[in-house]
């Protein structure tokens, strides 16, 4: 069983001009986020075997609600977990091409844990901000299924329990993601000027196909994130007109 530690202080925004704050996370908001269900699940869910996933999604809030995701194990072998989608809320916040994600993650001690905050809508648009295994402690995972890409990252400041800053901008022309202020890879491929998509916070857990599922001693995991928040950059500001003369 994971403790969790206290969240540390979502970092300030760092461009001094040009992105507007478009959405910030309040993951107590019902308006925000629906518990508990996802279209990226066969029916909404609550499980989702074929993706090699033990989860049994619920809605109870002390599974996401605090910003503390946590997965805890069934008698039938499934675990109970926390996730929370744009996708079907009140606001219905969609993530568009241009726009840039900020966030402050927590990473899960237990091997077998799958956090991820990610896109999706209409059966794809699925950009991973990132996903992690603790059986692969360095290595974080970023995805563009939009255009068919992945990228695997060692960071040393990547490791189980560690705070992680994350950044990905969603460029038409190139996803680029950035972990702890560093530039970690850019696909080249984007996303194209029209995408935009619903965003997913969740906390998987595996069934042992890719990575192996949790120890049996494993009662609970545990996923922070003390921070999301979403910028739409601004057009640049135009110039002064030339002067002309004569």
């Amino acid at each position: 069983m994971e403790n969790p530690a206290p969240g540390d202080p979502f970092p300030a925004q760092r461009t001094p001009y040009g992105p507007d704050t478009v959405f910030t996370a309040d993951f107590t908001s019902e308006r925000q986020w629906v518990a508990g269900r996802t279209w990226a699940y066969p029916g909404g869910g609550p499980v989702n075997p074929d993706d090699d996933k033990l989860d049994h999604l619920v809605s109870d809030p002390a599974y996401s609600r605090s910003g503390l995701f946590k997965a805890t194990r069934r008698p039938d072998g499934d675990w109970d977990t926390g996730l929370l989608t744009t996708e079907g809320s009140a606001e219905a916040f969609m993530v568009r091409a241009g726009d840039v994600l900020e966030a402050r993650v927590r990473l899960p001690r237990a091997v077998g844990a799958w956090p991820a905050i990610w896109t999706w809508r209409d059966g794809d648009q699925e950009i991973d901000v990132f996903e992690y295994h603790p059986d692969h402690p360095d290595l974080l995972e970023f995805g563009n299924h939009v255009r068919g890409t992945g990228h695997q990252v060692r960071d040393p400041g990547v490791g189980p329990g560690a705070w992680v800053d994350l950044r990905t901008e969603f460029g038409a022309r190139s996803v680029v993601w950035s972990v702890n202020g560093v530039r970690a890879c850019a696909d080249g491929r984007g996303v194209g000027h029209g995408w935009r998509a619903y965003l997913i916070v969740n906390l998987s857990v595996c069934a042992g196909r890719y990575h192996p599922a949790p120890a049996p001693h494993t009662t609970e995991i545990t996923f922070e994130v003390s921070g999301l928040v979403v910028h739409r950059p601004r057009p640049a500001r135009p110039g002064p007109a030339p002067m002309i003369i004569g």
